[in-house]
């Protein structure tokens, strides 16, 4: 079994890695967000809460990848279930860490949403 650096075997954070891109891209079929927590809940080949200090790198990773693939950061659909409904900061910096302009982050995160919506529709 070889961990991966977060603590996770790498071939499930990987199996996991899937079923999330999977969700998140029937999600984005459907136009919808989804929260955090439900989010998690639906990932079974690692455990992970919405709290977890390692979910920022999960969705990180999800995002990147599905990013350089020209599908935008699929992880925008991920929300906070109350309050502002929108994605976390760890979003925002990635974001601006794939040299996205995010000054104003409510404009950068709706176009995003829309660039997903129209990657995944059929």
């Amino acid at each position: 079994m070889s961990e991966n650096r977060w603590g996770f075997d790498q071939a499930a954070w990987e199996a996991a890695k899937r079923e999330g891109k999977e969700l998140l891209a029937d999600y984005a079929r459907r136009r919808q967000m989804i929260p955090y927590s439900d989010f998690v809940r639906r990932i079974r080949s690692i455990q992970i809460g919405h709290d977890d200090p390692r979910l920022a790198h999960f969705l990180d990773e999800i995002s990147t990848e599905e990013s350089c693939a020209g599908r935008g950061m699929l992880t925008a659909l991920v929300v906070h279930k109350t309050g502002d409904y929108q994605p976390g900061p760890g979003f925002f910096e990635l974001a601006q860490r794939l040299g996205h302009n995010v000054v104003d982050i409510e404009k950068f995160w709706v176009q995003e949403v829309k660039r997903v919506f129209a990657a995944w529709t059929i």
